[in-house]
């Protein structure tokens, strides 16, 4: 049983519940079921606490409403946030304890109708390395991305929903620069927030009710001679316009940027005002990224997949394939997955794709273009992770967009 659930068993009555302990066991849950976040939100009876684990919610516990806001005040002293505050968001950080499973925390206060919202984000600087070669993509996805990375100029882009491994990936390239160049080269990154300290880069992180923005920032950033510059993401049209000029002034820029599609990163920066021709000259490639849950080792067992997702399939795929999924055991906590993988569309910025981006192509012709050009897109990557036994047709279906096989 969690360590939460026990506490709660273990006293007499609620009243004597110490809020301390009791949080710090949340987090103690959290980081031996190795979650990312924890959500603590208050529902119409009850404030359940749930955590996010391989990138789906499951539930710890549920509390009593009157404890929120003594949760929220002892996370609010954690980070070193306003404790009185309650109908402003905030957000704050908290250095990692030997209380607590020695994570650090990222804690976001967000003001709802019936009380505070509150996530918390772990890392764990003890068990994160940043190598690429670690990092799970295909071989020839690694190699060509190691290219683009060591590539003097140019705007390099990462796409994928929040938590797809964005971070993690640039973190990876920075200190593959590090480890090919040495002090020989100079990093710096500007942040919202910096999420690990890297060794001999210089790091930054804004700071917007200060007037320390994306756009000033980089601006200053431009006259300290960096060679490569991380953006940690390109959200307005100012902060995109110096980020593709730096990356046509000598730059290796890279940086993260949200779209419905890895090819749908040039409309998105298009609508942002910033002219096609400029895009085309400076956008060196796009990594699309998303993570999947692995199938569960102990409890794999072959699967039939619904007559509806089969339909998603050529005739051929479903007779060459043998589909798994788990069936759920401790080893899994019942879900049937344990752990995931990274599944990748790497677009590398062709001659033939520029042209159709000055010409205003749209997306899907765009897209044609790249997988014209050999660029193996998420779906293709995930099913052959499919054919492999790796994770399972439900799951790819879950979380990738259908295309084209």
């Amino acid at each position: 049983m969690d360590l939460t659930s026990t506490y709660i068993r273990a006293v007499k009555s609620l009243d004597q519940i110490d809020i301390a302990v009791l949080v710090n066991n949340i987090i103690l849950d959290a980081a031996q079921q190795k979650a990312s976040d924890i959500h603590i939100e208050p529902w119409e009876s009850t404030v359940p606490i749930r955590l996010r684990i391989s990138g789906i919610l499951r539930e710890l516990t549920h509390l009593p409403h009157e404890f929120l806001d003594r949760i929220a005040g002892r996370l609010k002293v954690m980070a070193d946030l306003v404790t009185y505050e309650t109908e402003l968001p905030q957000e704050g950080r908290a250095p990692a304890s030997p209380d607590f499973g020695n994570v650090e925390l990222r804690v976001s206060i967000f003001p709802t109708v019936r009380g505070e919202k509150i996530v918390v984000r772990l890392f764990d600087p003890q068990n994160r390395s940043f190598d690429l070669d670690t990092l799970g993509f295909v071989s020839d996805t690694i190699e060509n991305f190691k290219t683009l990375i060591r590539q003097p100029s140019g705007l390099i882009l990462l796409n994928g929903p929040t938590g797809s491994g964005k971070t993690t990936a640039i973190y990876s390239a920075l200190c593959h620069l590090i480890d090919a160049h040495g002090p020989t080269i100079s990093i710096s990154t500007v942040e919202d927030p910096v999420e690990f300290n890297l060794p001999m880069i210089s790091q930054s992180q804004i700071s917007n009710s200060r007037g320390f923005t994306y756009p000033k920032a980089l601006r200053s950033l431009m006259r300290q001679d960096p060679e490569a510059i991380m953006i940690g993401e390109i959200r307005d049209p100012e902060t995109a316009a110096i980020a593709v000029q730096a990356g046509l002034t000598g730059h290796m820029v890279i940086s993260t940027i949200h779209s419905d599609s890895t090819v749908g990163v040039y409309a998105r920066l298009i609508n942002m005002e910033i002219e096609p021709f400029l895009l085309a000259s400076s956008i060196t490639g796009v990594l699309g990224l998303r993570l999947l849950r692995t199938i569960c080792p102990r409890c794999k067992v072959e699967d039939q997949p619904n007559s509806e997702h089969l339909t998603l399939l050529p005739e051929g795929f479903v007779n060459e394939t043998t589909f798994y999924t788990g069936s759920g055991c401790d080893n899994c906590s019942q879900t049937g997955y344990h752990g995931r993988v990274a599944v990748t569309e790497l677009l590398n910025s062709s001659e033939t794709l520029r042209e159709g981006v000055i010409q205003k192509l749209r997306t899907s012709k765009l897209l044609d273009i790249a997988i014209e050009q050999g660029m193996t897109t998420l779906w293709q990557n995930a099913m052959a992770k499919v054919q492999r036994g790796v994770t399972s047709l439900e799951e790819v279906i879950r979380v990738i967009t259908v295309n084209q096989l």
